[in-house]
């Protein structure tokens, strides 16, 4: 066993904070910041995230913590990023901590935009399909067949591509991450750091409740996700270049077998989410390999040309 420590000076969420017991969100947050560092300032709409930081000015979070509105966090960090530019300090991080509901919903069109602009922040979305901490409701990231507080018989609809919907915007960098694969997480953390412009992580947070999982089954589950191929590892450069960074060794059966959202699913059911699973997998891999390719268009440029720093 390797014991991955962070030290006590990039420890930016703190103990004492208001998680669950056994919560993937505070464990994936720590190291996410961890690799951030103290110069930085994050951005909390409402969320999971924004009830275990805790309100200002008792927040578990070592740095600068701002709240707005659940759907306008890019729009939010956008105008952090730029003020923080008027004064000159150009290397302090703006960060989002945003949940599914605020990031594939709510605050999509806020997001979009900022990836059109090309704005420097790093938006971590904290996945856990669905708005957790108001009941359990479905959002456009629960899987299909997944049961809810407002989908009792299962959702009927599919799981909203996200990664692939950002990597179409041509930004420098969009990746998936889970805390279970913690020395991938760590790598896409830090290459995101090395960046400039829009980078977006999807981070895996499976929610104990909202998913029917014991205390102790996070990452379990976290890991079976990767392994039945429901949450590919992958990364994008510059809309470009696909790299996938996991393999597809498990049914998705063992997936659903661990969660009690899916405890309701017929034989034919299990077969059809994996079927959709095949197929996604297929298509991610003939990206990867078309990327091989020659690009045909230059790169997104790291910084747009009316943020470049002055001299």
């Amino acid at each position: 066993m390797t014991v991955r420590s962070i030290p006590e000076d990039r420890a930016m969420l703190c103990s004492g904070h208001a998680a669950c017991p056994g919560c993937i969100d505070a464990l994936t947050v720590r190291h996410v910041l961890a690799g951030v560092g103290a110069d930085a300032i994050a951005v909390v709409p409402p969320s999971c995230m924004a009830i275990i930081a805790g309100p200002q000015p008792f927040s578990a979070l070592k740095i600068p913590v701002y709240q707005p509105t659940l759907e306008s966090s890019a729009a939010a960090a956008s105008g952090l990023r730029r003020a923080l530019d008027a004064q000159g300090r150009h290397s302090t991080t703006v960060v989002v901590l945003a949940g599914d509901g605020g990031t594939y919903d709510i605050g999509f069109q806020c997001l979009s935009s900022a990836a059109e602009r090309n704005e420097d922040m790093l938006y971590c979305c904290l996945d856990n399909e669905g708005y957790m901490n108001t009941g359990a409701q479905k959002s456009s990231s629960t899987p299909r067949h997944a049961w809810t507080g407002s989908t009792p018989a299962g959702k009927t609809s599919r799981k909203k591509n996200l990664t692939e919907i950002m990597a179409a915007h041509n930004v420098p960098y969009v990746a998936t991450a889970s805390v279970a694969h913690l020395a991938d997480l760590r790598r896409k953390v830090d290459k995101a750091m090395g960046l400039r412009g829009l980078r977006f992580l999807n981070l895996l947070i499976p929610c104990l409740d909202g998913w029917g999982l014991r205390d102790d089954a996070g990452l379990a589950a976290a890991r079976l996700a990767v392994e039945s191929g429901a949450f590919p590892l992958y990364e994008v450069e510059d809309g470009a270049r696909w790299t996938v960074n996991s393999a597809k060794t498990r049914p998705v059966a063992d997936y659903l077998a661990l969660q009690g959202r899916y405890r309701h699913l017929t034989a034919e059911q299990v077969a059809a989410l994996q079927d959709e699973i095949d197929a996604g997998w297929a298509r991610l891999q003939r990206q990867a390999s078309a990327s091989a390719a020659p690009l045909a268009m230059p790169a997104t440029p790291a910084v747009p040309a009316d943020r470049a720093p002055a001299g």
